[in-house]
């Protein structure tokens, strides 16, 4: 599994990428993932939604949980990823490329993402 580079992750598992100016990809980290087990729901927002940081936008649940999934920086739902809605096993195969939850636009996130971690500080405080 490819990790994209510049990921930030969260310390509820939630990860967040840059893809363009004030643009963002919201979604799952492997961790949690492989944590939850084989995925069987998951419901997203609508897109226009708006939440703070913190807040809970979405539920997932597998065959061994359920989980309520967080905002990592507050913003505006531009984009939900219908597959995963249609197709929940796809955030088992790979939560970065095709298993993302949310696009949002944050106009916070540079200050909002001081307590994210990059991916290999988020991976030290897992073991």
């Amino acid at each position: 599994m490819i990790v994209p580079e510049g990921i930030l992750c969260s310390k509820s598992h939630e990860y967040l990428l840059e893809e363009s100016d004030s643009i963002y990809t919201v979604g799952l980290t492997d961790y949690a993932v492989e944590q939850l087990g084989d995925i069987v729901f998951v419901e997203l927002p609508e897109t226009d939604s708006e939440f703070e940081k913190g807040e809970v936008f979405a539920t997932v649940e597998s065959v061994k949980a359920a989980a309520e999934i967080y905002m990592p920086v507050g913003g505006r739902i531009v984009e939900v990823n219908e597959k995963i809605v249609e197709s929940p096993e796809i955030l088992n195969e790979n939560p970065y490329e095709d298993g993302w939850l949310v696009k949002i636009e944050s106009k916070t996130a540079q200050e909002e993402s001081g307590d994210l971690l990059e991916y290999s500080d988020y991976k030290e405080e897992l073991e």
